[in-house]
């Protein structure tokens, strides 16, 4: 039908009639000068706009659509492609629209060459882009509109019943265009991410391997990685996680991968090794064992399963249980229901001798151990390099299994405590089966400990001079470095000495008639000339650290500057009036029990860190302790999930259990009467409360988002309730994270239980701007929609403060800038501690990438007064850290998984994975 007006003309269109797509677009579009168009969603809009019409614009072709994201999602650039990616993978249009390979093809091409451009538009700009309609200047220069229910897809010109209207009037045009324009030059909007245009090349080109063996003939990392969670539904690996499981891989092929991973915390191990267990499973057909601490057991599981979609099973202590909660009756640990099975280290240090047998009478394919630096020897310190290693039971069963594993990968962000011995202790665990680490059991590197501590941390030198030429060889003989360190120095020796790429030790003999050519004479003498001793000894071969401010530097972390508050004295909270005489109070009744008590320091510290949380935390321990002159005293004991997070947390060890010292004399119990009722009439008042109050509002934190850290739930809960009545967060969701499903929300003062998994998805969709919890919440979630982090408390584990930081200073973060607040008392041992070592922990910190777990004992030295032990063992601390050369000049370079097209099936994958252990 058409009907004039003015200079144009009006068409109605109805599917009912004729095919849109022929009956307008085809001939519309045939040599048109241009098209504008204004889409609906742009994860569907993109991918079939037009069909095949839009090739045939000699011009350009410019949509605008919309995503399910919020305008604070695209604050920076980076943010906005993050955004982007998310929503573009939360479609799987790998399998929505992998089965149309030649029209992504062109799509991509158009994307490509710039003759379509796209422009995205986040949802609470303009609601939802509902209105479909476009501009097209035809061939002839004239222009024409239109506007109707048609999405740019093929289902909507094609298949579905739609109805369209064209007008070509100059008002319509005009008005169509202005509603265009409108869009496009918003400031919200965004270009479409340069991840979703090469998906698009990927997906079009995409073609699916039928099973694990076919994978095997030539395997591929990128063919597993690039279609996992971790990829479609996070933000992918960064490049140097692709680099580590990349060399792992490697390795593992050939002889066997043997590495210390010692990143800084916050750059992600578990994806690392996770990963890399995943790879070796597939290549191989032995098990995977993962020892870590029990705390970190369901962690592990849980990243596995939803970074990598890996099944796995934990032992429970008598039997298995897999990746969906389901027990296995069968108590053997040698039948574990899965490829990859996880086992607490507490099997281990607890002498539990039945199990440790069955697992050192298993072949695997790799042992991957978590917190490695927890096996140590007892006999450290200074000059005691050359005894003889008492080992304590973690480190002696590693030793013990090591040789039973092909590969063998240790984390741990310290593998250097307080003495560089602990770093060979690691690689001596590494070197049970495999000569590459520190050579055979002659070699300079196990014999001369001492000597080889003292030349690669530079105590000492061993300058090539011509007379000790063969002293000097017999460092780099046992281990020769392999050929791909050095093509040009290694590569040729070995090619001269005849040595396979899998040996690693070449025999004195061998090398004096290698040098007996002047030729050879020369090349080893410049090998060792280079600064062998530094650059290519096996502690930086096979520790492999790398710490956020180098990744930074060197352009392979976007830099995230942390703004932080609370550090100087005149920030610190003034100890003052009740809460000074309250203080006092738990002070003088720790220092009664410690006078009484041996041992369990902790213990003894407890009602001091409470105080120094929250007021409510310290009165409800003080009661707890008034309990213990019962004949059955209720002792708390840390909930396995939430180390240090459990609801009184008082642990209750040995020699504390088995001490008369428990019992209460009269004056401590009078002690801890006035606390409680000092502690009980002012909790009201709270200081930490009100400053964090005050920080949310009057420092913008609840506008950027905040996160509010608590070692203990009462504490955290106590907040949450509380901020949820105040008048300001009336309509806010005030979130809580914790562990043992203690998770909920609360609004208006009132808790509704709600799960971990829902309570992430929330804060990522901006639901939820102001989340409260426990450590539970430091290892494992992502909260990069989050823009400020409040330290309630500060942990005495200081690696807890780098691991809560690491929530929000991480790949996606929306801002350029995070704000944290550490909060303290002055006076407190808090502050004791923070003066103690505020002159070391930037040093300390940036040397080891996050603070030695020995510094805890600081906190109770100070606790209990005891400050010339404290110094002690902070002036112990090396200066330097003895391994960081090589990651002061190594950058990584790009590894591309990102492209690959050919990918594992998924279920092919994960039912080879399900297999039990043999």
């Amino acid at each position: 039908m058409t009907a004039c007006k003015g200079e144009g003309f009006i068409r109605r269109y109805s599917s009912r009639c004729s095919k849109l797509d022929a009956a307008f677009l085809t001939v519309k579009l045939q040599n048109a000068r241009s098209y504008d168009r204004i889409a609906g969603y742009f994860s569907s809009s993109i991918l079939e706009v037009a069909g095949e019409a839009l090739e045939s614009v000699n011009g350009k072709v410019r949509v605008v659509c919309n995503a399910a994201v919020e305008a604070c999602d695209v604050e920076t650039a980076s943010a906005a492609m993050n955004a982007q990616h998310r929503e573009w993978c939360a479609t799987d249009p790998e399998k929505r629209y992998g089965a149309n390979p030649q029209r992504l093809e062109k799509l991509y091409n158009l994307l490509k060459i710039g003759r379509l451009e796209v422009k995205v538009i986040p949802n609470d700009v303009f609601g939802l882009i509902h209105g479909k309609a476009g501009v097209i200047t035809l061939a002839d220069g004239s222009q024409t509109s239109f506007l109707g229910s048609v999405n740019e897809t093929y289902s909507a010109w094609k298949l579905n019943y739609e109805l369209m209207w064209e007008d070509s009037s100059p008002e319509a045009v005009e008005w169509v265009q202005a509603e265009f324009d409108y869009f496009w030059h918003h400031p919200k909007a965004m270009p479409l991410a340069d991840f979703v245009v090469e998906d698009i090349k990927r997906i079009a080109h995409r073609k699916i391997l039928g099973g694990v063996e076919d994978w095997r003939k030539a395997p591929e990392p990128a063919e597993v990685a690039v279609e996992s969670a971790v990829y479609r539904r996070e933000l992918g690996l960064w490049e140097h996680q692709k680099a580590f499981i990349s060399q792992v891989f490697h390795d593992h092929k050939k002889q066997g991968a043997r590495y210390v991973l010692a990143d800084q915390v916050g750059l992600g191990k578990t994806v690392q090794l996770a990963m890399s267990a995943q790879l070796m499973a597939l290549y191989g057909d032995k098990p995977i064992l993962i020892l870590v601490p029990k705390t970190l057991m369901r962690q592990w599981q849980d990243e596995m399963l939803t970074l990598l979609g890996l099944p796995s099973a934990v032992w429970l202590g008598k039997n298995w249980q897999d990746e969906n909660g389901i027990s296995y009756p069968e108590g053997d640990i040698c039948k574990c229901p899965r490829r990859i099975g996880i086992v607490s280290q507490g099997i281990i240090t607890n002498g539990r001798t039945e199990l440790k047998e069955k697992l050192l009478n298993q072949h695997y394919e790799c042992v991957i151990v978590d917190e490695a630096h927890r096996a140590r020897r007892s006999n450290l310190g200074e000059g005691k390099e050359e005894e003889k290693p008492v080992s304590n039971n973690l480190q002696a069963f590693l030793l013990a299994i090591s040789p039973n594993a092909k590969s063998m990968l240790l984390a741990t962000a310290t593998p250097v405590q307080m003495y560089p011995i602990e770093a060979w202790d690691l690689l001596n665990i590494l070197s049970q089966k495999d000569d590459g680490v520190l050579g055979n059991r002659f070699s300079n590197w196990r014999t001369k400990r001492k000597m080889a501590l003292d030349l690669v941390t530079g105590k000492k030198s061993m300058k090539f001079t011509g007379d000790n030429i063969y002293q000097m060889v017999e460092w780099l003989r046992n281990p020769l470095p392999p050929a791909e360190e050095d093509k040009i120095s290694f590569g040729q020796l070995r090619r001269e000495l005849h040595m396979q790429d899998e040996k690693f030790v070449a025999s004195a003999e061998n090398f004096r008639e290698l040098m007996a050519s002047h030729r050879n004479f020369d090349r080893v003498k410049r090998v060792l000339q280079a600064d062998f001793m530094t650059q290519h000894n096996p502690f930086i071969r096979h520790i492999v650290r790398r710490t956020r401010e180098f990744l930074e530097r060197n352009g392979q972390l976007p830099r995230i500057e942390v703004v932080l508050y609370g550090e100087s004295d005149a920030e610190a909270l003034p100890l003052y009036g009740y809460l000074k005489q309250a203080y006092e109070l738990a002070e003088e009744f720790c220092q009664s029990l410690g006078q009484r008590v041996r041992g369990g320091g902790f213990i003894k510290t407890m009602l001091l860190k409470r105080m120094g949380s929250t007021m409510l935390a310290g009165k409800l321990t003080a009661e707890k302790m008034l309990q213990w002159n019962e004949e059955e005293p209720e002792l708390l004991i840390a909930d396995e999930e939430d180390y240090e997070e459990s609801e009184f947390q008082l642990i209750l060890m040995p020699t504390i259990k088995e001490s008369k010292g428990m019992t209460i004399l009269p004056e401590e119990r009078q002690i801890l009467q006035n606390l409680v009722k000092l502690l009980s009439e002012h909790i009201a008042d709270d200081p930490k409360y009100e400053n964090m109050l005050s920080y949310l509002t009057g420092n913008g934190f609840a506008d950027l988002g905040c996160i509010i850290f608590s070692q203990y739930f009462d504490s955290i809960n106590w907040v949450a309730e509380r901020l949820s009545k105040e008048p300001q967060f009336a309509q806010e969701t005030i979130g809580l994270y914790a562990g043992s499903n203690k998770s909920g929300v609360y609004k208006n003062g009132i808790f509704r239980k709600v799960s971990k998994d829902d309570i992430k998805q929330m804060v990522r969709r901006h639901e939820i701007k102001i989340l409260t919890g426990t450590d539970a919440a430091s290892e494992g979630l992502n909260l990069q929609t989050l823009g400020s982090l409040i330290n309630l408390d500060l942990p005495w584990n200081p690696t807890r403060l780098e691991q809560r930081k690491g929530r929000i200073q991480r790949i996606g973060q929306a801002h350029e800038k995070v704000h944290i607040y550490n909060m303290r008392y002055k006076g407190s041992v808090e502050d004791r501690v923070h003066a103690l070592l505020s002159k070391r922990l930037k040093e300390i910190s940036s040397m080891f990438g996050q603070l030695p777990d020995v510094l805890e004992d600081v906190w109770i030295k100070v606790a209990m007064d005891d400050i010339e032990q404290a110094k002690k063992i902070i002036d112990n601390i090396p200066k330097k850290h003895p391994f960081e050369l090589r990651y002061e000049k190594q950058t990584t370079e790009h590894v591309d998984w990102e492209s690959c097209a050919v990918v594992l099936d998924d279920e092919e994958r994960r039912r080879f994975l399900m297999k039990g252990w043999k």
